[in-house]
């Protein structure tokens, strides 16, 4: 007797195995020189922006929570992950484990942001937290935008002003306030962006199929249920928006590292907002609807640069997005479209059987 593959296993192996094609599609297709070079600088960021996506879904979709200050944990493992890349220059010359090592930590700010936040907010719910939120986010670029950073031979350096920051001969200014992130080595790789996707995707589909991860939609689905079998409302809110939290540092980390240079500023409102439209198109609770939409969405504004409509691209992407809204919202098309897959699915059981 056939054991039967259990539908959430058939899922995470099916994400997993569109991932890897595509990776593998994009790397004959750049040993082809069938991608440009502009193209080509979209890879990084696009993987770091699955991540944050799917990331997202976990706290958005998964536990049901809107929050709005996703781009500041990003920050948080962006500049920290430069700043471990520098410092561990001389004790790690082997790039790959500097970049991992200066990935792993940025996880780790990511995560104590997380905690930090999420200890005294997901008390809050709805629009309130989504506020409370939105506020850290701003909060944490606007503290970076005033924080001086350097190593010396005596340590690392710390100040709120560039007149108590001060440095030996030999030091180097990691982050220089409004200027942020300067001279940094990039080490970042589609490689390593690849690896980071399969390590989210391992995480985040191995905390959906747990005891944790379906106590959390309980949550999701009806907190005062899940409340009275004895379900831990705290711990697991808690558990989804670190775990959440962590991965965006990981993934700020990875893109702060594909730069020379990065400023607060790419970390703003409009950031949360973009990823917060990759899992809202993709769908709620969908991870592979969130790969696709933020990795399709992203390159989207430079694919169409491409067609010789550099001035409308933006307006076109606008409308694709107004579009795709009103697609996935309107009862009849969802009708129209679980039609046709009942129909192809009778079909190919009727020609297994």
């Amino acid at each position: 007797m056939k054991k039967k593959v259990n539908k959430n296993s058939l899922n995470g192996f099916i994400n997993y195995g569109i991932v890897v094609a595509a990776y593998v599609v994009i790397r004959a297709m750049i040993g082809g020189g069938m991608v440009s070079n502009s193209l080509q600088s979209l890879l990084v960021p696009a993987c770091c922006y699955v991540v944050m996506a799917v990331s997202l879904n976990l706290t958005v979709g998964i536990l049901g929570e809107l929050s709005l200050g996703h781009a500041g944990f990003m920050s948080l493992g962006a500049f920290s992950g430069i700043v471990a890349s520098i410092m561990l220059q001389e004790a790690i010359p082997f790039i790959p484990l500097r970049l991992a090592a200066s990935m792993a930590i940025g996880a780790l700010a990511g995560a104590l942001g997380g905690a930090i936040v999420g200890v005294p907010v997901l008390r809050l719910q709805g629009d309130y937290l989504a506020i409370v939120t939105l506020a850290f986010g701003q909060i944490i670029k606007n503290i970076i935008m005033v924080l001086y950073v350097g190593v010396d031979e005596t340590g690392i350096h710390v100040a709120a002003s560039s007149d108590r920051f001060v440095l030996a001969d030999d030091g180097v200014a990691i982050i220089k306030g409004p200027m942020g992130a300067v001279g940094v080595t990039k080490l970042a790789s589609f490689t390593a962006g690849f690896i980071l996707i399969l390590v989210t995707l391992l995480v985040v589909q191995n905390l959906v199929s747990s005891r944790a991860g379906r106590a959390i939609m309980a949550l999701r689905d009806n907190r005062i249920a899940a409340e009275s079998v004895g379900i831990n409302v705290t711990k697991y809110k808690l558990m989804a928006f670190v775990i959440s939290a962590a991965l965006a540092g990981a993934a700020g980390a990875l893109f702060g590292l594909n730069y020379s240079s990065t400023v607060a500023s790419k970390f703003d409102f409009n950031t949360s907002i973009l990823v917060l439209v990759f899992v809202v198109l993709g769908g709620l609770g969908s991870i592979r609807g969130s790969m696709i939409a933020a990795a399709l969405l992203y390159v989207l504004p430079e694919l169409l640069r491409s067609f010789d409509i550099a001035e409308y691209r933006m307006l076109i992407y606008a409308i694709i997005l107004i579009l795709v809204m009103l697609v996935t919202n309107n009862p009849t098309m969802k009708t129209f479209f679980g039609s046709l897959l009942k129909k192809s699915k009778k079909k190919k059981e009727g020609a297994g059987a």
